[in-house]
């Protein structure tokens, strides 16, 4: 994104900020690409078919982010950071239902195709993958902030660096504990 760009950007969040409704209409064009990709990060790991699909992903990331009136948007990579937080948590709240309905709650009737968009296994990573980074977060908030600006937003060292206000040597070694620790809580006996 051209530094033009960044600039209206930024514009147009903080007139979100103050209350300029207009602003979110005009913010969609110059942002769609950028939560396109994040939302492809996401869908990689996912089955084809799945019934979230990454233009479904972005619209209900940005649906959600519209009905927000609270936020108090800092710039661009602060706004990319937060549209990757609601991406998450869309994709771990549809596992969660997937994995209780699979368990006989609320039973409805569905196809075998809907019932098997996504896998239990991919189901079941995304919830231990929730867990292990709220464990994190209660641990060391700002590695479990550095995750998910990194891996789940796709923010570069030094965006993830100006979204925390800390030194890029910071987010560097706060991504090399963060991997370390997730590799070892993900991987060790459950």
């Amino acid at each position: 994104m051209t530094a033009v760009a960044t600039t209206e950007v930024n514009r147009l969040l903080e007139n979100w900020r103050r209350g300029d409704r207009s602003a979110i209409e005009q913010l969609t064009p110059l942002v769609y690409g950028e939560l396109r990709r994040i939302a492809h990060r996401y869908m990689q790991g996912e089955r084809q078919g799945h019934t979230l699909q990454t233009t479904a992903l972005v619209n209900e990331a940005y649906l959600r982010l519209a009905a927000r009136d609270e936020i108090a948007w800092k710039n661009r990579a602060h706004f990319l950071a937060v549209s990757a937080q609601v991406m998450r948590h869309i994709l771990i709240d549809h596992a969660r239902r997937r994995r209780y309905l699979k368990h006989g709650g609320e039973l409805q009737q569905v196809s075998l195709t809907e019932a098997s968009l996504m896998s239990e296994q991919r189901a079941a990573e995304l919830v231990a993958l929730d867990e292990a980074l709220a464990e994190l977060k209660a641990l060391d908030e700002r590695k479990s902030e550095v995750v998910e600006l990194r891996y789940f937003g796709g923010l570069s060292l030094e965006e993830t660096a100006q979204v925390l206000k800390v030194s890029l040597m910071t987010v560097r070694r706060d991504w090399r504990a963060a991997k370390a620790w997730l590799f070892r809580r993900m991987s060790g006996p459950s």
